[in-house]
């Protein structure tokens, strides 16, 4: 009977002296991971999360900050023109750049892994991310300065174009009009003659405005024989500078001293239409020959007087937003070429190589293999481009000349002009400051899903 007690009695319950230490120590080591990440987190708290807080609150007051408005400079953000081309702006950023950047970066990671001297190419490239927005910035402004001698791209245009079509050897001559043959400006910038010069007749044709310094390297005196005789089924004249050097002379004559004007083109004019056009000789004279019977006017055609070519106004209306983005390009390309060229290594050469054992040329295993193994890596690259366009800043407000900021303005640009740059709204800017904000968000949301599905 005891024994049977004994046997049916529970055995009591196993002691963990243990337990109770493993909870102090592990409560130990999350107060100790607290206090380590605190400064980290009041400094986030303080940079971050405070400001964020404050321009929502701030969006919702007037400019003062004094009287409660609502979602008003909500609406105003839509409502004004300028916004509105900052939000297009801003589009076109979104769009464009960090397309480029991805596809040239993806190019040259490719391109740089055939070359033996790829670290120094790659070196290269990547030095512009050394230089400050701010350096980058000035450097551009210059480059795109529309004076060919400041700005090295008009500079260059310029070369090119000169190189294959000529240009007027008299932008700033002008006549005296009233005098010689009578010379009229028209509408279209050339000079008629007043009065029709009749077969036999000759016209001089003064010219002022010109300095000497300037005239074409095979100027000759004027001759003013060209200005008397001609034969009688003729029209002839000279084309000469009416100055004469040291002072004297007599204006709408042809005088010793004077020089004519090379390689200007004169046209016979019957009834407002040309009939005949000739090109003036080292002293400026010109014949006319095999005219019809009659008085014919003289002409000298607007392209004789037009300015030389100066190239491309990048800074203009038209084409401010494409240069800075094209500064953007040269800062940021070195980037995208890193980032994909290390994607690039970590490929499997197996499936490469087995794709060209297959028969494959190269365009179809970049287009078919190399292409889909980084899509990985070039959307990661694409949406840290995104992000980074969104907050482009620097390059706009310096690269852009006054009079066009506010076609070149993108959303920070207009928040910072909005806020402190003259129109002193700071709700508006906030509110500004929030639609930046909420842009930003998903794309960044996006790039942190993907890094941690990349960790697993």
């Amino acid at each position: 009977m005891t024994a049977t007690l004994v046997k049916e009695a529970s055995p009591p319950a196993p002691s963990h002296p243990d337990r109770a230490p493993r909870r102090r120590l592990r409560r130990r080591g999350r107060i100790v991971a607290v206090l380590f990440v605190l400064p980290a987190l009041l400094l986030l708290g303080a940079l971050v999360v405070y400001p964020v807080l404050f321009s929502v609150g701030r969006s919702f007051f007037d400019a003062s900050g004094t009287r409660f408005v609502g979602g008003e400079n909500y609406l105003e953000m839509f409502r004004d023109p300028v916004t509105l081309k900052a939000v297009r702006n801003t589009a076109i950023w979104v769009v464009v750049a960090p397309t480029l950047l991805t596809g040239l970066g993806l190019i040259l990671a490719v391109l740089v892994e055939k070359i033996r001297w790829a670290t120094a190419f790659k070196l290269l490239l990547f030095m512009p991310m050394a230089v400050s927005f701010l350096a980058a910035g000035i450097v551009f402004r210059l480059a795109y300065d529309e004076d060919p001698d400041k700005g090295v791209l008009n500079a260059a245009v310029v070369s090119v174009h000169d190189a294959f079509e000529d240009g007027s050897s008299y932008p700033t001559a002008r006549a005296r009009e009233g005098d010689g043959a009578g010379l009229t400006k028209q509408a279209d910038g050339s000079y008629v003659t007043g009065t029709d010069v009749p077969p036999g007749g000759t016209a001089a044709l003064g010219l002022v405005g010109v300095a000497p310094k300037d005239l074409p390297g095979g100027a000759a005196p004027a001759s003013p024989a060209a200005s008397r005789d001609a034969a009688p089924d003729e029209v002839g004249g000279v084309v000469y500078l009416d100055f004469t050097p040291g002072g004297g002379g007599e204006p709408g004559r042809v005088d010793e001293g004077e020089s004519g004007l090379p390689g200007m083109k004169v046209e016979a004019l019957r009834d407002g239409r040309t009939v005949a056009s000739t090109t003036t000789g080292a002293d400026g004279s010109f014949r006319f020959t095999g005219l019809d019977d009659g008085p014919h006017a003289l002409k000298l055609p607007a392209e004789n007087f037009a300015p030389p070519y100066q190239g491309v106004s990048w800074l203009g209306p038209a084409l401010v937003t494409p240069a800075i983005i094209g500064a953007y390009l040269w800062i940021w390309t070195g980037f995208a070429m890193v980032l994909i060229g290390a994607g690039l290594s970590a490929l499997p050469r197996d499936a490469l190589e087995a794709a060209r054992m297959d028969g494959a040329n190269e365009w179809q295993i970049f287009r078919r293999i190399t292409v889909p193994l980084l899509a990985p890596v070039l959307t990661v690259v694409f949406v840290t481009l995104v992000i980074n366009v969104m907050k482009v800043f620097d390059l706009v407000y310096i690269i852009a000349p006054g009079p066009v900021q506010e076609d070149a303005t993108v959303l920070a640009t207009q928040m910072w002009l909005v806020s402190f740059g003259g129109g002193n709204d700071q709700g508006l800017g906030s509110a500004l400051g929030v639609l930046l904000l909420l842009l930003v968000v998903p794309a960044m949301a996006f790039n942190v899903r993907r890094f941690r599905r990349s960790q697993r």
